[in-house]
């Protein structure tokens, strides 16, 4: 055994003691082979069922895509339209209230509100009709909404609007027990001349980072993630777990972060670029277990990898983040979400338990009075059981 691979051993062992890996050793994870994975899964998956248990939650949801204009352009990106594409450019208080109330119905409890960044500085016709409704912003609005999804229906809004200020985060805050941004990566390459973030300005690390931190400083429960197989390499990767791990040790914020495998879309820029692979999945999603450790809830979207999610229980995830069974995912609409039931399947031959859970983890409402209001907390524990999940279990949606 050379050095490097005893080094990256001793740093396995380390972790399977729960010991903190620290930010000088956790590049040793960048020199695995192939063939170490298998060592890193097993660990990784063993460190997630000592301090997770069984279950693999998941968050019934419905997806309110709010606006798909957008100032950024990504190159892989099929979600943005310009004006000109839309028949309408927002969804309006109407609709949004028929799709959750339908979603009500389905036993949903989260309501997903996905949406463009800042289009109103880039399209009059977005300023215009937002002006024309009494509001300077998208995210006024999308305040408003929000508000209106929690007076009216018991759904639970999670914001995902892209980077945020203080204020406009503060306001967003009495009506969304959690929010989201996904950081993607820190890497610098991926903005640079032909990168796929070269013409999106609000996809800098440091806009990103920001955002994160001040979801920290206001205490929100705040969900994070990866976007694996864009051009980074698997030292990006270690850098921006770090770059995580640094704001959840600082503000305890951090509720859930999302490894995301990047599948090509025709008609982008990045239509012909490769798909991430599986392998690099594996290995990012446990060493995310590693680097984060046992407490962080870790996702991976099942309907990005429809023929074989269940493989990455065994590197310990612990959470299939958002599934619908009303509405598409708008991001990526040509993966259809599995069945409730094909995910309890598969989870269960894998030795776990399914759980439908609210779109804010147990551990920040549950004996936990330092995120949320005492009115919001009220609220999710009228939706939930003593442990924190929906209260009504995995089998009313069978």
């Amino acid at each position: 055994m050379n050095s490097t691979e005893t080094n990256i051993q001793e740093m396995i062992s380390k972790a399977a003691q729960s010991k903190r890996i620290e930010n000088s050793e956790a590049y040793v994870f960048s020199d695995i082979r192939e063939e170490v994975l298998d060592d890193l899964a097993h660990v990784a998956a063993g460190i997630r069922d000592q301090f997770k248990g069984k279950k693999i939650s998941f968050s019934p949801k419905v997806f309110i895509p709010l606006t798909r204009m957008c100032r950024d352009f990504c190159g892989y990106c099929t979600f943005r339209a310009d004006p000109s594409e839309l028949d309408q450019l927002y969804m309006t208080p109407e609709e949004i209230l028929s799709v959750a109330k339908k979603a009500e119905s389905l036993g949903c409890t989260e309501a997903l509100f996905t949406l463009g960044e800042r289009p109103e500085l880039k399209y009059e016709e977005a300023k215009k009709w937002l002006n024309d409704r009494g509001f300077k912003t998208t995210l006024e609005y999308l305040s408003m909404m929000t508000q209106m999804v929690v007076n009216k229906t018991n759904l639970f809004p999670h914001a995902n609007p892209g980077t945020m200020s203080h204020r406009e985060m503060e306001n967003l805050k009495s009506s969304n027990p959690s929010m989201g941004l996904m950081l993607e990566s820190t890497s610098e390459e991926l903005y640079k001349l032909g990168g796929p973030h070269e013409f999106a300005p609000s996809k800098r690390p440091l806009a990103r980072l920001k955002t994160i931190e001040t979801a920290g400083e206001l205490k929100i429960p705040f969900t994070t993630g990866l976007l694996i197989g864009i051009g980074e390499t698997q030292r990006d990767r270690i850098d921006s777990l770090l770059a995580i791990r640094e704001m959840n040790e600082k503000y305890g914020h951090i509720q859930e972060v999302i490894i995301q495998n990047f599948r090509a879309k025709p008609q982008t820029p990045m239509q012909d670029f490769p798909d991430a692979i599986s392998l690099e999945m594996m290995w990012t999603v446990a060493v995310s277990r590693l680097i984060l450790g046992p407490e962080m809830n870790i996702q991976v979207p099942p309907n990005l990898s429809i023929s074989n999610f269940e493989q990455y229980i065994n590197v310990g995830i612990n959470d299939w983040g958002g599934v619908s069974p009303l509405t598409i995912d708008y991001v990526n609409p040509e993966a259809p979400w599995p069945l409730i039931k094909e995910l309890k399947n598969k989870t269960e031959l894998q030795g776990h338990e399914l759980t439908p859970r609210l779109p804010v983890y147990p551990e920040f409402f549950i004996n936990n009075e330092s995120f949320l209001s005492d009115t919001m907390c009220s609220q999710l524990n009228s939706m939930s059981d003593e442990l924190g999940y929906v209260k009504w279990g995995i089998d009313w949606y069978e």
